[in-house]
């Protein structure tokens, strides 16, 4: 596993880099999955991967193995549960987002449900979302020949291939350990208009209907695209859910446009043009970005280009209710964040004005600066009004407020993207990860540590009974702080002998970084021996952990919530685990 690297040594202006702006950062934590750079299917490149659980202090917390590399990102359920999209061998499609399975995998990474959607037919790729009533909505290519395509309209296919792959979205229920049920489905070739050849039944005029698909827009793939030779058109990258309208956003890479569709159709409405609160079955009942595509705009009116990761901003969040984007190529050299306002009323019905196409005509708020990534990315809102963003290509992960100031950042330090990431509240798992430690002090000065997770890390927190202006952490020299960082130890005064309860996320791995000479630890949320602790380069030098209880004394045991001495013969990590 690759880990963070926390330099001890410097986090004396990490602390109040961080904790200065503490009242906008967000508190909570981090959940992303590296992916190798330009991954494919061929299973001679397809490898395993690795999930982290991050805190703001950047200290991976948890983490999760798997066999097979990332399709896009994982979710976190609120059971502590996790939706794990993977690539598999020998795709069906072989394209930028491959992917082919997704997996249940439960906290201590046991993997619950295994199911993969990877045939002649169907090829699921990029993401996918989990729904509140346990199903999983999923992404999938659907292939059709070139016979099929010209059959509907389509003029030209300008792949080797000769095919044309066009999208579908299953809902499934899953079943025992590798099973599913279809429960609902929806397909785009259901909705197609061609302007060509009216002898077809699919002939219209395409400015007119707004709520299908010109299937002679665009290119259908070509030789030079991600994964070699392919036969993509749409290029769905993102799918997500509105409870509340019951309503399915999803982004195309190669329109230019995210497209809304009413999932509370039957399969049977779901097919046709008619049906569901919506009235319209399963056409689109709204699009967005780039209105030449349905012949109401030029390429002046186009916004989005290649855009990434729509998203509804959840109720009770600043902008509940609006579409946050990631548009990757706003410029030729930087992406953005935008955040739009749909012309939708309270009952979920979109309006669009005669002879005009859907609004609005431009953000309601946009984030831009100096970021560019081709490969996916995304963004998304969090409650206290701050927007977590990431720039895949480069594994850069922030944090950015409503007025553009950036208040945490992460440059993964490995060679892999990070499709996308997303940040959980502390209070996310319900609890079920919560520990509640016992922590004794003396009167006068104690070695401390922080042992769990906990919203507010300042010291009048954690240790309320304290003397104010009395925590020291220690660099080569002592150095006050007004908050405690997992993994460090601290100097702490108390004016009476004592004990305090403290409850939080538990940590059950931790990595620190030592440097030459003495250094002040802590360790995770439970007992571990001194000679369990992992130290690949022989760094601990023997019978040099010290404790302290009125006086110093060789330890064996790290306890959580204590601080310890130990001498390291030079620099480099060590890590502490369960």
């Amino acid at each position: 596993m690759e880990f963070f690297r926390k330099q001890i040594g410097a986090l004396c202006f990490y602390g109040i880099f961080i904790y200065s702006l503490n009242a906008q950062v967000y508190e909570g934590f981090v959940l992303y999955t590296p992916q190798q750079f330009g991954e494919g299917g061929n299973p001679d490149t397809i490898r395993g991967g690795t999930t982290y659980m991050m805190t703001n202090d950047q200290d991976i917390i948890h983490t999760w193995s798997h066999t097979r590399g990332p399709a896009s990102m994982p979710y976190l359920l609120q059971d502590s549960l996790m939706i794990y999209p993977y690539r598999v061998p020998y795709p069906t499609m072989e394209n930028g987002g491959v992917g082919g399975g997704v997996q249940l995998v439960s906290w201590d990474g046991t993997i619950l449900w295994d199911y993969i959607v990877s045939n002649e037919t169907y090829q699921h790729h990029h993401d996918v979302e989990p729904m509140p009533n346990g199903n999983i909505l999923m992404l999938a290519w659907e292939r059709k020949t070139a016979s099929e395509a010209y059959t509907f309209g389509r003029q030209t296919i300008n792949n080797p291939l000769n095919q044309m792959w066009s999208e579908a979205i299953f809902e499934i229920e899953p079943i025992g350990s590798n099973s599913g049920n279809i429960v609902w489905e929806w397909h785009l070739w259901d909705h197609l208009i061609q302007d060509v050849d009216s002898s077809l039944m699919n002939y219209g005029i395409i400015a007119e209907h707004p709520e299908l698909m010109n299937i002679n827009s665009g290119d259908v793939g070509n030789p030079g695209g991600p994964g070699g030779a392919h036969a993509d058109w749409m290029h769905f990258n993102a799918i997500d859910y509105n409870e509340h309208l019951d309503q399915i956003v999803v982004s195309s890479r190669t329109q230019c446009e995210i497209y809304i569709i009413d999932h509370s159709t039957t399969t049977p409405e779901a097919a046709s043009h008619a049906g569901g609160a919506s009235g319209k079955g399963g056409d689109f009942l709204y699009r967005w970005g780039n209105p030449q595509v349905y012949d109401m705009g030029n390429a002046s009116d186009k916004i989005l280009n290649h855009q990434h990761g729509a998203n509804w901003i959840p109720i009770a969040y600043p902008g509940a209710g609006h579409i946050l984007l990631f548009n990757n190529d706003h410029t030729d050299s930087s992406s953005a964040v935008l955040e739009i306002i749909a012309p939708v009323d309270e009952e979920g019905n979109y309006y669009i004005d005669t002879n005009q196409p859907f609004g609005p005509g431009s953000w309601e708020w946009i984030h831009t600066g100096d970021y560019h990534t081709q490969m996916q990315g995304g963004a998304f809102r969090l409650q206290n009004g701050n927007t977590f963003v990431s720039i895949a290509e480069f594994g850069y992960l922030f944090e950015v407020t409503l007025e553009g100031e950036m208040v945490w950042e992460y440059q993964y330090d490995g060679n892999d993207q990070i499709p996308r990431a997303q940040k959980y509240s502390l209070d996310y798992l319900n609890q079920i990860n919560e520990l509640t430690i016992n922590i004794h002090y003396l009167q006068n000065w104690n070695l401390v540590g922080i042992p769990v997770i906990v919203e507010n890390p300042d010291v009048e927190n954690v240790f309320p009974e304290s003397i104010d202006g009395t925590l020291y952490s220690f660099d080569g020299n002592y150095i006050l702080e007004n908050s405690l960082t997992q993994g460090m130890g601290y100097w702490l005064r108390f004016p009476a002998e004592g004990s305090i309860e403290i409850t939080g996320l538990s940590i059950d791995e931790i990595t620190v970084t030592l440097y030459s000479g003495w250094n002040l630890i802590t360790g995770i949320s439970f007992s571990i021996g001194v000679n369990n602790i992992d130290d690949p380069n022989n760094l601990i030098i023997p019978e040099t952990v010290y404790g302290y209880d009125g006086g110093y004394s060789e330890i064996q045991i790290i306890e959580p919530g204590k601080g310890y001495w130990i001498r390291s013969a030079g620099t480099g990590d060590i890590i502490l685990s369960d």
